[in-house]
């Protein structure tokens, strides 16, 4: 795991842990080592949509994840929520992405103030500062005002906002795709190589190749 890619991971307490869930695996699948900060709201949550159960330990929830993920050791590595001297609480440490997944919008909030009260707003600010990739994840239904100022601040500053809000057009079958269409999305943006869903106009550009013709307006 030496060269291994890392990707900073955090769980915060909105609806949707099964993408977040989703993503580590399929971040361990790719063979990042993956750095995982998980609110105490996100245990909760985790564990109410889940049946998956975190306990409060960092290496206790750092085995029970790596289990989960299949990762091997030390692929998967979590930081308590008063870490100050991980890797993602400081500009000095490892550049690496940081995915928000699922963002509540206390997290939004949080991050868009810069705030720094906890590890996750802390490897937010320092993200933001850094100008590190940044990509929130926020799942909350209907948005106010506050959140969506929120969200066009933190747009401005850098930030991804990626609502988790699937498409339909991949004809999905299960939540599972549902699920799959917004961490497949997650993955192109991290430039990381995924299967989970065939990206837009594939299909036609390896009809067109197989059938060795050109593209028109109605083909």
């Amino acid at each position: 795991m030496a060269t291994a890619r890392t990707i900073n991971l955090a769980f915060t307490g909105a609806s949707g842990a099964q993408y977040g869930l989703r993503l580590l695996q399929c971040l361990v699948a790719a063979g990042c080592r993956v750095h995982v900060m998980i609110s105490k709201a996100a245990q909760i949550v985790i564990a109410t949509e889940t049946d998956l159960k975190l306990s409060g330990a960092p290496p206790a929830m750092q085995k029970t994840l790596a289990e989960f993920a299949s990762a091997e050791p030390g692929q998967v590595l979590v930081f308590g929520r008063e870490d100050w001297f991980s890797p993602p609480a400081s500009g000095s440490g490892e550049k690496a992405p940081l995915v928000v997944c699922p963002c509540s919008t206390g997290t939004l909030s949080a991050l868009a103030t810069g705030a720094s009260n906890n590890l996750i707003e802390r490897a937010g600010d320092v993200a933001l500062k850094e100008r590190r990739q940044l990509i929130l994840v926020p799942r909350e239904a209907p948005y106010s005002e506050v959140h969506l100022e929120n969200m066009l601040k933190l747009t401005r500053m850098g930030a991804v906002i990626m609502p988790a809000s699937p498409g339909f057009y991949h004809r999905p079958h299960s939540v599972d795709d549902l699920v799959d269409f917004i961490v497949a999305r997650i993955l192109d943006h991290l430039d990381l190589p995924q299967d989970l869903m065939p990206r837009w106009g594939e299909a036609r550009i390896n009809a067109k190749r197989d059938r060795n013709d050109g593209f028109g307006q109605q083909d």
